[in-house]
């Protein structure tokens, strides 16, 4: 098998992906098409345009490949497509950013043999790396196929029928029974779909809608959640919703009215509208005060962004003055929950190593910074401390148009352990009292001594 793949992938210089061939533009309409259902070692860049970074801005899609002289498989057989690049805008399509867990950008998946479970590219960024990641991948796709196995179309379409990680067992079986105290009574979000198991549509949704169910279940931990009816088995939880025609989908929160799904029937579709249900009903993230290494690392390691602040000592503001600029931060928390950044902050003086990282140190509060952990970058706040200079600052990092700096010499600064602020006013240190009865105060005490 030494000599059954010789591949070379060029690297180009030229712009976005969407000015070449070679680098397919995927969205949720085409992914199942082009990639779930491909024959082909799929190299997936999930990127947003308002980061510079790139992977590879336009990597060549074709593989140059030969066989063993001995093979008794013809190239077309065994290669035909081997390995595809493509490239999803993961900030316009954030449901399949979702769908793959994806937490930063660039992030590339391999979507091999199995389309089912793609691998987490963990690789360089240079050209042999990424060519080592495809021909690993595709030398697990040709040797399955020399072993007689499909390693193609079918291997994505197990579990649950749809491919891309589906599985029925994530759609929760809904009947007469316990659909009042599955749905009607729970605090989750459910969409819920009525179904005949002669009709057509309804096939075609199945595997959509098993394929939405995990994904939906992995973001929101469960908060949003997808059910199917047998309408034709389970009548009367059908005919109170009025159910006439298949598939129907509606959506249950707790208390309220069920209302119409109107959304499209692919799993892009669902997954972007369960993620509207989700962060509708999901709090904001918690404004966390760093007091030790983990909070640090946990909350900036695990989002996309993490925005810290550092505000003023306790003694020059008051506690109503520090509740004042944390509720700053909490109502643009609640602003931008949907981007699921972490949102930190520290006293003036007592994170020294982290202020000075940012080119904070020492002046200046209230201050504040967007930082990316994994890139080592970060932005400084350069307008007020308010909500509306914070949401000018957050947008224009958004869109891309904030500047950024090199964050440390590529590592975490150092934390120190600090006690969490009691939410009281700050006390001034007691001055130490002196007993002045032993002190002699006369004037011969205080004349001076002329040497």
């Amino acid at each position: 098998m030494a000599r059954v793949l010789g591949c070379s992938l060029l690297l180009s210089a030229q712009a976005l992906y969407s000015s070449s061939d070679d680098v397919v533009e995927l969205t949720p309409s085409n992914f199942n098409k082009e990639v779930i259902q491909s024959d082909s070692v799929w190299l997936v860049e999930f990127y947003a345009p308002w980061h510079s970074a790139r992977f590879f801005p336009n990597l060549c899609g074709n593989l140059k490949c030969f066989l063993p002289r001995d093979s008794n498989l013809s190239a077309v057989t065994v290669f035909q497509g081997v390995v595809k690049v493509g490239a999803v805008d993961a900030d316009q399509h954030k449901s399949l950013g979702g769908q793959y867990n994806v937490r930063g950008f660039p992030t590339i998946k391999i979507f091999g043999a199995n389309k089912n479970k793609p691998e987490d590219y963990q690789g360089g960024r240079s050209t042999q790396a990424i060519v080592d990641a495809a021909v690993n991948a595709a030398r697990s796709l040709v040797k399955e196929r020399l072993s007689g196995k499909s390693g193609g179309y079918d291997s994505g379409q197990k579990s649950g029928g749809g491919g891309g990680g589906g599985s029925k067992k994530d759609v929760v079986e809904l009947t007469d029974d316990n659909f009042n105290k599955m749905v009607l009574e729970s605090d989750d979000v459910w969409l819920v779909e009525f179904f005949a198991p002669w009709c057509g549509h309804c096939k075609n949704l199945e595997p959509e809608w098993a394929a939405a169910a995990t994904a939906v279940k992995e973001f929101s931990n469960g908060k949003v959640r997808l059910g199917a009816v047998d309408a034709t088995v389970h009548q009367g939880v059908s005919s109170r919703y009025g159910i006439r025609g298949f598939p129907t989908i509606k959506i249950f929160r707790k208390g309220e009215e069920p209302e119409d799904y109107e959304g499209g029937r692919s799993r892009g579709d669902i997954i972007e509208r369960a993620k509207e249900l989700f962060f509708d009903n999901a709090p904001a993230p918690e404004v966390l005060e760093i007091l030790n290494e983990d909070i640090l690392k946990k909350t900036c390691e695990d989002s996309q962004l993490c925005v810290i602040a550092v505000l003023p000592h306790i003694l020059d503001t008051g506690a109503s003055g520090r509740n004042a600029y944390l509720e700053v931060m909490k109502k643009m928390a609640e602003k931008y929950k949907k981007k699921m950044w972490g949102w930190l902050w520290t006293e003036a003086g007592v994170q020294m190593d982290l202020e000075s990282s940012l080119g904070i140190g020492g002046f200046g509060y209230p201050a504040m910074a967007a930082v990316n952990s994994r890139k080592m970058k970060f932005a400084l706040l350069r307008g007020s401390f308010s909500e509306t200079g914070i949401h000018e600052f957050l947008r224009e990092l958004s869109v891309g148009r904030g500047s950024t700096s090199t964050w440390g010499a590529g590592s975490l600064p150092k934390i120190h352990n600090a006690d969490a602020w009691d939410g009281k006013d700050g006390q001034l240190p007691e001055e130490e009292e002196y007993d002045l009865s032993d002190v002699d105060l006369s004037d011969d005490a205080t004349q001076k001594v002329e040497l």
